[in-house]
């Protein structure tokens, strides 16, 4: 699926991580993936993430998922908005909606939530550190979008809301069903619903920020590391003054540091097996029975498509013989045999393996090492 009257170099020139954008629908044809009792059905489940929010005056109220059933017919005079996140994750049509924006690498993709709001419906002034699609879904929404902030910028007091104190529209727009609004990191806005049924899908990605990849990867590294590693001086000298930490020390002793964190080869492993882990790695998708090798060439012969789990991710990375591949949080050294199946699997959601060549055995150890961690199956067309 892509737009096609979407001028994707344009926009990456002029607008991403730059300035807002609005599409008007530019897809071929708009429906709705999910339905609003769908969607309240998921908030209902315990491993769904989900907020309720409710505008209280002046206020704002949050109520944590799981919620019960019958909180929604409690909810008629209020206005309110349900968000519901990683819907993708559980809603083939939802995840769906990625596929136009894949000109953005895959593994900047977070997931895509879903908001269902009645008249007046909203999560207050905001703004969020990564890019973000905002499809308009059901219904209409106001949008209305200021300037940049960033830690500094005053918020209002709220334990589960980041919201601005003071927000300052500069350009604002109605949203009706397919239009999509653009809004890059740190850019403020706002959405209010027009009515009831509103419902908005958000297509977010990821931006890791420099401490979150210090600590995680320094975490990692000394997790690797000797406890006889340490500081040596075999060449020490006698000092003029005891009491100084001496440049040659200095230098030494940063040292340690400095190389332990500068292999590239060993920081690309580590981040593609970071970056691929999923969102909600305490969910279980392994099939009940794991499949064998010769299962699963009877299924690749009789031209069973591998289809890929929403929730898993999937990037490789190039090297000098073939390709790494990353696959929820798993490594897989693929040689120049397996890198071009690898690469299929990552560049589409569906593999027709009965268009490609006969699989050889190392591709097909990868593909039932791939179904027994549930990161792919086999699914027979209806």
């Amino acid at each position: 699926m892509h737009f096609p009257h979407f001028d994707i170099d344009l926009f990456l020139r002029d607008y991403w991580q730059k300035k807002p954008l609005l599409i008007r629908n530019p897809w071929a044809q708009w429906y709705n993936p999910v339905e609003p009792d769908e969607l309240a059905g998921l908030a209902c489940e315990a491993d769904v993430e989900s907020r309720l929010i409710r505008r209280e005056g002046d206020g704002w109220a949050v109520e944590h998922g799981p919620l019960p059933e019958k909180r929604f017919s409690e909810l008629d005079s209020f206005s309110w908005t349900l968000l519901v996140q990683a819907v993708d994750m559980h809603v083939p049509d939802v995840a769906a909606l990625i596929e136009p924006f894949r000109f953005i690498p895959n593994w900047r993709i977070d997931d895509v939530m879903v908001s269902y709001a009645t008249d007046g419906g909203g999560v207050g002034a905001h703004f969020d550190q990564y890019d973000v699609f905002l499809i308009q879904g059901l219904g209409k929404r106001r949008w209305q979008v200021g300037g940049k902030c960033d830690a500094d910028s005053p918020l209002l007091l709220h334990d589960d809301l980041r919201l601005l104190a003071d927000f300052e529209p500069t350009d604002q727009w109605v949203l009706e069903p397919g239009d999509i609004l653009y809004v890059p990191p740190g850019i403020s806005h706002n959405g209010v619903a027009m009515g009831d049924d509103c419902m908005t899908y958000s297509v977010g990605f990821r931006a890791p920020g420099r401490s979150e990849l210090i600590e995680q990867y320094c975490d990692h590294i000394v997790g690797e590391m000797s406890d006889d590693d340490r500081f040596a001086d075999p060449d020490l000298e006698v000092q003029a003054n005891p009491g100084e930490i001496a440049d040659a020390a200095l230098d030494r002793l940063h040292g340690m540091i400095t190389q332990a964190l500068s292999d590239r080869a060993v920081f690309a492993r580590w981040f593609g097996e970071y970056n691929s882990a999923r969102k909600y790695p305490d969910l279980d998708f392994r099939p009940d029975e794991p499949i064998t090798s010769d299962e699963a060439r009877a299924l690749v012969q009789d031209g069973v498509p591998l289809v890929r789990n929403p929730a898993s991710r999937f990037s490789f990375i190039q090297a000098s013989s073939g390709l790494t591949l990353f696959v929820d949080g798993e490594a897989f050294d693929c040689g120049p045999d397996v890198a071009l199946f690898a690469e299929q699997l990552c560049a589409s959601d569906v593999v027709e393996v009965g268009e490609m060549p006969p699989l050889s055995d190392a591709v097909l150890g990868l593909v039932v090492a791939l179904y027994n961690q549930g990161s792919i199956s086999f699914e027979a067309e209806d």
